[in-house]
């Protein structure tokens, strides 16, 4: 997901990063991937008592997105799919813009 000069935002399409898994608990979506990258960071820099591994559960609409980007859907396509499941929301394209620009920033998609 390049922000290259020129391209519009909504045009891109998300895919999920490789070193991202995705479970199910109940009905929301939880992300989980390694605390580091690096085997060897891995196996030296964990905590004891700590999992190697992170999970973050997303809340209703954050699994909504989620379960939608494919890597063939562009951000425009979810977007619509999803306005009106959220009765579309005042500002809506803003907040779904926001949360793929923080998901590109964490490195959850590319």
């Amino acid at each position: 997901m390049d922000k290259k000069k020129g391209v519009n935002l909504f045009d891109l399409i998300p895919h999920i990063s490789e070193h991202i898994t995705t479970e199910k608990e109940g009905e929301l979506s939880v992300i989980a991937f390694p605390r580091f990258r690096n085997k060897f960071m891995q196996k030296h820099f964990v905590l004891k008592g700590k999992s190697p591994i992170i999970r973050i559960r997303l809340e209703e609409h954050g699994t909504a997105v989620w379960d939608l980007i494919n890597g063939e859907r562009s951000i425009k396509e979810i977007s619509d799919l999803l306005a009106e499941h959220f009765n579309h929301e005042e500002n809506y394209e803003y907040r779904i813009a926001a949360y793929f620009s923080q998901l590109y920033k964490q490195g959850f998609i590319k």
